[in-house]
């Protein structure tokens, strides 16, 4: 038995040293040559000195750079709330869906990881432009609504003004909604399916009504599944670079877009690098308050 084990042990062993130097060679060295260049200073076009210099985290601290990170702390942080609310009834309708239709429900809230974000993006770029679909659609019937009160004797509505949809705060974070949905979804409906329905059941038949058994029971059994989602959620929504860039204007450009200017245009790589890991601070900040938050739900069930 023990000489299985052994056996056991040296197969498990060859079987993870691949991705374990996948992991490390092309993740851990990266970001570990990213995070010394984030103490380091320019002596050139292309040279770097590692000099061991705090100056680009101060610099990270100024109030410019301050704001733009808890502008971008803002909109992950509203991106997150906005996911949840939708998110929560959408999981909760699936959750409660017929066995027959759970699948089906389920792949068209996977269906846009099978498409490139950047299409997508530009996808939504048609429905929200100036001439895109929103404004298609309110046109027609801003004309029409015109032409009726036109004919009952009111006066006409006047020249149609497209709404502004684009490059501004509005579709940043309509976009950022758009793109992360799935990312709130998935981990809600993992933890509600796994919900003992007899809990429901027994509120009924006590008396408390649907809104209330729905947030006396529903919610905090859903705890976890709502911590997930959130991290998941708002971690990828405070880095997200693509989504500001094509559909933000100048005032809605997030962290993720400086640090690609440090990097591409300024060729300043030790603050790009400090701003960079700035963000991998906050992450490991929010994942060491969720196993907290995870602990103490653990504790409270015990």
């Amino acid at each position: 038995m023990e000489q299985s084990w052994r056996q056991a042990k040296s197969i498990f062993g060859l079987l993870l040293s691949a991705p374990l130097f996948w992991l490390a060679f092309f993740f851990i060295v990266p970001m570990g040559i990213v995070w010394l260049y984030s103490f380091g200073e320019n002596r050139g076009l292309v040279d770097i000195a590692f000099t061991g210099t705090w100056k680009n985290y101060a610099r990270a601290l100024e109030p410019l750079y301050l704001g733009i990170f808890v502008k971008s702390l803002y909109v992950a942080a509203l991106t997150t709330f906005l996911c949840l609310v939708v998110g929560f009834p959408v999981a909760l309708a699936i959750t409660f869906a017929a066995d027959k239709w759970k699948p089906w429900l389920l792949l068209l809230i996977m269906l846009p990881f099978w498409t490139n974000l950047l299409i997508r993006t530009y996808a939504l770029i048609a429905v929200l432009r100036t001439e895109g679909y929103v404004n298609q659609t309110y046109e027609f019937l801003w004309n029409n609504a015109g032409g009726l009160m036109t004919l009952v004797g009111l006066a006409p509505l006047g020249e149609f003004q497209p709404l502004d949809l684009l490059h501004n705060n509005f579709a940043v974070i309509f976009g950022l909604v758009y793109v992360h949905l799935p990312f709130m979804i998935l981990p809600l409906y993992s933890t509600l399916d796994r919900m003992d329905r007899s809990l429901l059941e027994a509120s009924l038949d006590l008396g408390a009504g649907h809104l209330r058994t729905l947030w006396s029971i529903v919610v905090p059994m859903s705890a976890a599944g709502i911590a997930s989602g959130i991290l998941i959620t708002f971690i990828p929504a405070l880095g997200a670079y693509l989504t500001p860039d094509l559909l933000g204007g100048p005032e809605s450009q997030m962290i993720a877009n400086v640090i690609e200017r440090q990097f591409k245009r300024a060729n300043d790589w030790p603050f790009g690098a400090a701003l960079s890991f700035l963000l991998v601070y906050l992450t490991f900040i929010g994942i060491a308050i969720q196993g907290m938050l995870d602990k103490q739900n653990r504790g409270r069930a015990a």
